[in-house]
């Protein structure tokens, strides 16, 4: 069901699944506001306040209350109602009337040692904070121990200080709740127990949390099916089970020593969720877009370059804007098209930079605003630029604001098939 646009009056109900405390709240400081940003830790702390004072349930609110308190506009809150659900603190649900409604209901955030253990959450913290920090907040979380050289424990057992009680009550007692952060399969489980030799593994070592932590390793390694399976039989025990500590340490192992001891980056990931455009539009603007929100910067100039995979030169370009700016992919995608359209399939770092730093400071983060400006900027330098010394320029088909009813050229076709090729 496609879900209309947000508005002010639609309204909200915020239940809490979860048991919130203070150290909750420090954590998603800590540990998630580096990776969804602060608008949308606000926008969970303002939830939590919106709860009755048994911090169970809400009232109704429209969602100009989250306008009002917030100071910003729906798009945004909508973005970070979007990037609270990617990392599991928030699911959301719809019911469609007169005026729309919303359940908002709220989950704890891991504990730091589940963070910062956890397959993807890890690494992206790291790539976002830097070395320097990330160990800084290591060091935050890290288990203190004590000498009791000299000292004898006196701790009472239970039954020394209590009496025991024939009486049983019975409650249905609320617990901290935590909810599944997930990722689309990127591994053919069948493939790979084909790929791993049936007297050594034991399919039972296969089970639900084993496979979510297969599909999160080869998701954020950027590691195929048969990776996978490789670097797994180097993990299996003598009873045929893989071993979750191994698996994480030799699959680690692996992407470092294929990338000279980096950690992974981001260029082999896609748009986030929450910055892609909302589905329902069939137009073939609409269709480019998909594809810049859904396809990782690598693979979209391995796609330009005819399926060769990029330069290292590129991909530290790739690097440079993902990780040092920290771009979104999509707008990436969307600037690796128009530099190669407009500089005769070269890419010029120092024009790219110009363009990205600009992109930066006007805060660009969808694909959709990428384009936008991308044209806005073509025009003024055209408008700049004197007849004697203009030059004809290739510029890209998507510059064409409704090319779903202006006729294309068989070039501007074609090209629009290339970019869509595998997509649609």
């Amino acid at each position: 069901m496609i879900v209309k646009i947000l508005l002010p009056a639609d309204t909200y109900t915020v239940i809490n699944k979860s048991i919130l405390d203070d150290n909750d709240k420090k954590n998603l400081i800590s540990l998630y506001e580096p990776i969804i940003g602060p608008i949308a830790i606000c926008l969970y702390l303002t939830l939590i306040n919106d709860l009755d004072k048994l911090q169970i349930e809400s009232q109704d609110f429209t969602h100009h209350h989250l306008m009002s308190l917030m100071k910003t506009d729906l798009q945004m809150i909508k973005k970070a109602r979007e990037a609270l659900e990617s990392v599991g603190l928030v699911r959301t649900f719809y019911k469609d009337g007169d005026v729309a409604s919303y359940i908002y209901e709220l989950y704890s955030p891991l504990s730091p040692k589940e963070f910062l253990s956890h397959p993807i959450f890890n690494v992206v913290l790291y790539n976002n904070v830097g070395k320097k920090e990330y160990e800084s907040i290591r060091n935050l979380y890290q288990r203190v121990n004590f000498s009791l050289d000299g000292y004898e424990e006196i701790t009472k057992e239970i039954n020394h200080t209590f009496k025991s009680s024939t009486v049983i009550p019975e409650f249905d007692i609320r617990d901290k709740e935590y909810n599944k952060v997930n990722v689309k399969d990127v591994v053919d489980f069948d493939m790979l127990s084909a790929s791993i030799p049936k007297n050594i593994f034991n399919e039972k070592s296969l089970n639900k949390k084993m496979r979510d932590l297969i599909n999160n390793l080869a998701y954020i390694y950027n590691l195929d099916t048969l990776k996978m399976a490789e670097i797994i039989r180097g993990t299996i025990n003598a009873n045929g089970y893989i071993s979750e500590a191994d698996l994480r340490k030799k699959t680690r192992e692996y992407y470092t020593y294929m990338n000279n001891g980096k950690l992974p980056t981001l260029v082999y990931k896609s748009q986030p969720d929450y910055l892609k455009m909302p589905k329902g539009d069939t137009s073939n603007r609409a269709k480019m877009i998909y594809v810049f929100e859904n396809i990782s910067p690598y693979d979209f100039l391995k796609n330009k370059y005819k399926g060769v995979a990029p330069t290292p030169r590129d991909l530290k370009l790739l690097e440079y804007l993902l990780e040092d700016l920290k771009l979104q992919p999509a707008v990436v995608n969307v600037l690796i098209d128009y530099v190669l359209r407009k500089h005769d399939n070269k890419l010029s770092r120092a024009y790219i930079e110009t363009i990205a730093g600009q992109w930066k400071r006007n805060k660009i983060e969808t694909a959709e605003e990428a384009m936008q400006q991308a044209e806005k900027e073509y025009k003024k330098v055209s408008k700049q630029t004197t007849k004697s010394s203009k030059s004809v320029e290739q510029t890209p088909v998507w510059f064409k604001q409704d090319i779903k009813k202006e006729e294309l050229t068989d070039e501007e076709r074609l090209e629009m098939e290339e970019l869509m090729k595998g997509f649609m």
